[in-house]
């Protein structure tokens, strides 16, 4: 049976690729965070909480990390851990620097001390472009990081592949576009509008206030993605590639789409300077044609589909909330 160790299994990819590690039959360990209130509704929500096996690590703790490594023994890891949300990075450039620029390093490190046979995934953004001059971006296209979060994610993928080229560890970069589900956090624009509207269609709410709403993404089905995550760990040689849909889309669009599938008023969306960041990416589009060729990855969810699926998924946590029966999600899951 192969083990596979995933930072940062609470969150929206950790815990997709831990339910597609469970059903292929790994024996699969998680790290996370020691925090306030424990939050995990994501593997609760899949079916697989009692299913993987959860170690509490401090990830800027070398010591705390290798630990976790000895225990879990691993064949692969996946690093997904980060300060991951680009808004917050601008008033915590410091800890967004540390968790998102420094933990990977502590990963790596680990590795080359303990076992140099694991196969290492990183985690890297597609934010790192910035606005670099290409229409397309793919793994050829330079770096233009205007973020705290995209500083560190670049930073994070020069170590890993420092460690693949220096030290010859299987560690590769998966530069991933924007990459949605149900299963994303409320922090993130894709999931606020589909919050949003599922409430306004249900008489919860009465607008949605978005900052920039001209700004272009390639959004795809995060559930995808972890496929092509996986297929990069099971080369027999590591490399770098873009996971995308090689289409973009602008906020207004999701917002508009998901209005014209919850059958409300598009008037309810409302931009609102004080969601502006101090800078942003104007539009971000990926080739994913390596992926598909020595990968054998495409996306198959459309955006209409996509869109459909995360409104479709909030009216039904909604009405749940509203007939007061128990459903594991962000909103109301129970802490203790």
């Amino acid at each position: 049976m192969k083990k596979a160790l995933i930072t940062g299994i609470t969150g929206q990819d950790g815990a997709y690729l831990a339910k597609f590690l469970c059903d292929k039959g790994y024996q699969v360990f998680g790290t996370y965070r020691r925090s306030s209130s424990l939050n995990f509704w994501r593997l609760d929500y899949l079916g697989i909480l009692d299913k993987v096996k959860l170690l509490e690590v401090d990830q800027l703790d070398f010591f705390s990390i290798s630990t976790a490594i000895e225990e879990s023994n691993p064949d692969e890891i996946y690093n997904f851990a980060a300060q991951s949300f680009v808004g917050s990075s601008y008033t915590e450039p410091y800890h967004t620097f540390l968790v998102t620029g420094l933990g990977p390093l502590n990963v790596l490190e680990a590795i080359k001390q303990k076992n140099m046979n694991v196969k290492f995934y990183q985690a890297s953004s597609s934010e790192m472009y910035g606005n670099y001059d290409s229409v397309k971006k793919n793994e050829s296209t330079g770096f233009s990081p205007t973020s705290p979060y995209a500083v560190a994610k670049t930073s994070a993928h020069y170590t890993t592949k420092m460690y693949r080229e220096t030290y010859d560890i299987f560690a590769v970069n998966g530069i991933l576009f924007n990459h949605e589900s149900p299963l994303r956090g409320l922090e993130f624009v894709t999931r606020k509008i589909s919050n949003q509207v599922a409430r306004i269609s249900l008489g919860l709410d009465k607008k949605i206030e978005l900052g920039n709403l001209d700004a272009k993404r390639d959004w795809g089905f995060a559930q995808e993605f972890v496929i092509g995550i996986w297929k990069m760990l099971q080369q027999k040689k590591p490399d770098d590639f873009v996971l995308a849909t090689g289409q973009n889309h602008s906020v207004r669009e999701f917002a508009e789409t998901a209005c014209d599938i919850a059958g409300i008023s598009k008037n309810c969306v409302v931009s609102n300077k004080k969601y502006f960041r101090p800078s942003d990416v104007n539009e971000l589009t990926g080739d994913s044609s390596k992926a598909k060729k020595i990968l054998g990855w495409k996306p198959r969810i459309t955006f209409p589909k996509l869109v459909k699926i995360m409104i479709e998924e909030d009216i039904k946590r909604w009405e749940n909330f509203l007939k007061k029966e128990y459903f594991p999600w962000d909103v109301n899951f129970p802490t203790k």
